[in-house]
């Protein structure tokens, strides 16, 4: 065989076929079961939404959804899996603790990172309705998945902090895990805010408040 040959038959294997129009219109019904449920469970709550009420909201068969999901708790598995994804999704290399070496650097990554989880957190607010509000009273296991969220952002958010001090250009005294609680808590406070008063401009001033104290208040004294 030549080489030529080989080339060809190694390009055939390695090619990914585009998704065709079924898988498109599967993609797009899952979106929508999940959007139609997400409407539901905000008008009626989840323990008082059943199966019937997504189903006949969005005109399709109980069969039809149980190709799907399995049940509505699969619905809220499944955005919890969603969520994280794109929670440290968002977080690209160029925003890793390491990318910063003085405050200024560090300034400008809390202000991407503030922009990335604000834009992926309140992209559909009744997301965080569903996890800050509902998710933690349907049962023990989700309610461990949910605050295990919660212990991850807390731990990232903690080594942002630890490097600085490492470097310098954060106070050496910082009590950085209960740092990163505290400041995990403003921006959990905010969504609530947010939710309650969906202004982008009040938002938008509370999320600089955030980062201005979550950078002043942990710089360490010029030199």
């Amino acid at each position: 065989m030549t080489c030529h040959s080989d080339y060809a038959d190694c390009n055939i294997v390695n090619v990914t076929k585009p998704p065709s129009r079924i898988d498109q219109r599967k993609a797009e019904l899952r979106r929508e079961i999940i959007d139609t449920a997400f409407d539901c469970f905000a008008e009626k709550g989840y323990h008082a939404t059943g199966i019937a009420d997504i189903a006949t909201r969005l005109g399709i068969g109980h069969g039809t959804f149980y190709r799907y999901f399995a049940n509505k708790r699969d619905i809220i598995d499944h955005v919890i899996d969603e969520v994280s994804g794109r929670i440290f999704g968002a977080l690209d290399k160029d925003m890793e603790p390491e990318s910063a070496a003085t405050i200024d650097e560090y300034a400008a990554l809390i202000d991407r990172i503030g922009d990335s989880l604000t834009r992926v957190l309140l992209d559909d607010p009744r997301t965080a309705h569903l996890l800050l509000f509902h998710a933690t009273g349907i049962d023990d296991e989700l309610t461990a998945r949910v605050y295990g969220l919660v212990d991850a952002t807390e731990i990232l958010m903690t080594r942002y902090l630890e490097h600085g001090v490492r470097v310098g250009y954060l106070r050496a005294d910082i009590d950085t895990a209960n740092t990163a609680k505290a400041a995990l808590g403003m921006i959990v406070a905010g969504l609530v805010s947010g939710m309650r008063t969906p202004d982008p401009a009040s938002m938008s001033v509370y999320s600089h408040a955030v980062r201005r104290l979550f950078i002043d208040g942990v710089r360490a004294a010029a030199r």
